[in-house]
């Protein structure tokens, strides 16, 4: 990789500091409403929001929002922005997509908590068995839930109990996921998360299958959990062979192997677990696979189906139930069964993950193009659906590298230049998405902010 001083020396950072401060003024001139909601806020919720990540995943304070249509929102200021960040990839299908709105608000009319199952939920499991490759599916109401079943069935099929992930990675909240590598092995992510919580969690480095080879040796791993490419330090790939070198290795050991498809599946027809070939034992989904109506999935091979399919009589006897805990009251209910088929029959068509595919490679190559004017050879990436860049010009091999040669002053300048000028664009952590709404003029808004942010900071 280059050395990090070059690509500080790329950037004025004293320059983007003297922007930033301009372009906070004009965002904070252009959100009064919002201020006022958040300072009413702060009488009944921490910072004033819902959830607290809405303020701390921006170097701004939140936009509140009124509507959207489309690839577009509107805030309660009246601004409208295009929106390249779509809820963390949560809303790829764009808002309000037509045919998911019409199925949800017939499911809502006709009742949609029973805790009984539809006629939605057989079709829809058909056609993520077909697409995805995994016979049998189970779902949750995130990707986290999901996740937290998998591991679970994982420890209950393999009689073991340690979970192995990369570093980097975002599996969820799950506390004994809350895991980063420290300098003699997992440390808590959080305060909050205890060694005692990640005792049975384990990190390597990704794309690093010799270390994966060191860990399963010990005979003790449950389950081994990985993304196709890394999502949260830009996109980082897997290099050539590592995806059939895992699952060799975990073959081998006699350990479960998951792959988490909650941000990537919006990047292709069946996400990259059809693009790249890939075998899991499990496939966890969340986030857009309804069209932005709340769920997670899990698929499955037959082992882990006979498990569940087992009859387990609960009984209150004082022990423990023989039965994996899985499971909860809205799990599966029926708006989100139906809104996962409208999306899968509707949405999510060959033809949409074209298109998709198609835009972020005009972002791609106008970024490319962007940086080619002002003299910079940065690395500018495209999968499916993603675009975005680096501050140097080689792919990094993981997410150590990733860190190293970022520069989140710039990041956290870009996203709120080019909110001011109506493009909302990813976290400083990702490059833009591009939805299924998302439109060439859109593509066009996003470079042309971009290219005067460029013509700003790479004077």
């Amino acid at each position: 990789m280059d050395a990090p001083l070059d690509a500080v020396a790329a950037v004025d950072l004293k320059r983007v500091s003297e922007v930033k401060l301009r372009e906070d003024e004009r965002y904070a001139v252009a959100h009064p409403r919002s201020r006022a909601l958040i300072e009413r806020g702060m009488r009944t919720m921490p910072a004033g929001v819902p959830m607290t990540w809405m303020t701390f995943l921006w170097d701004h304070p939140p936009m509140f929002i009124d509507g959207a249509d489309g690839a577009r929102f509107q805030d309660v200021d009246g601004n409208e922005y295009v929106d390249f960040s779509l809820g963390i990839t949560a809303a790829s299908g764009g808002h309000a997509y037509p045919a998911v709105v019409e199925a949800a608000c017939a499911r809502i009319a006709r009742g949609f908590n029973f805790t009984l199952p539809t006629e939605d939920s057989v079709v829809a499991s058909e056609e993520l068995a077909r697409r995805f490759g995994l016979p049998y599916w189970q779902y949750s109401l995130s990707s986290t839930q999901a996740n937290t079943d998998v591991i679970r069935i994982a420890r209950v099929l393999t009689g073991r109990e340690r979970v192995l992930m990369f570093e980097g990675k975002y599996q969820g909240h799950l506390a004994e996921l809350l895991a980063v590598e420290g300098d003699a092995g997992p440390v808590p992510e959080y305060a909050g998360i205890s060694e005692h919580d990640i005792a049975r969690s384990v990190i390597v480095d990704w794309n690093d299958l010799d270390a994966v080879a060191r860990v399963l040796a010990g005979g003790d791993i449950a389950i081994a959990i990985a993304e196709p490419l890394l999502t949260n330090s830009g996109l980082v790939l897997p290099e050539a062979g590592f995806h059939d070198g895992l699952r060799r290795l975990t073959r081998e050991a006699g350990v479960l192997l998951l792959i988490d498809e909650t941000q990537t599946a919006p990047m292709g027809y069946g996400g990259m677990t059809r693009r790249y070939g890939l075998e899991p034992d499990f496939l966890v989904l969340g986030k857009s696979i309804a069209g932005g109506i709340p769920i997670g999935a899990y698929g499955m091979r037959q082992a882990a189906c006979d498990l569940l399919a087992a009859d387990h009589p609960y009984e209150v006897t004082g022990e423990a139930v023989d039965e994996p805990a899985t499971g909860g009251t809205l799990w599966g209910n029926a708006l989100s069964m139906a809104a996962l088929r409208a999306a899968l029959e509707h949405l999510w068509t060959p033809a949409t993950h074209e298109r998709m595919e198609g835009l972020a490679g005009e972002l791609a190559d106008g970024i490319r193009a962007t940086f080619k004017r002002h003299g910079r050879a940065w690395d500018v990436y495209h999968v499916g659906n993603r675009a975005g860049y680096r501050f140097c010009a080689r792919q990094p091999r993981n997410n150590r590298d990733a860190g190293a040669f970022d520069l989140p002053a710039v990041r956290h300048l870009q996203r709120v230049y080019l909110a001011n000028r109506g493009v909302w664009d990813f976290g400083w952590w990702a490059g833009p998405a591009v939805s299924a709404q998302t439109s060439a003029s859109d593509v066009e808004a996003y470079l042309r902010a971009f290219g005067e942010f460029a013509d700003e900071v790479l004077q």
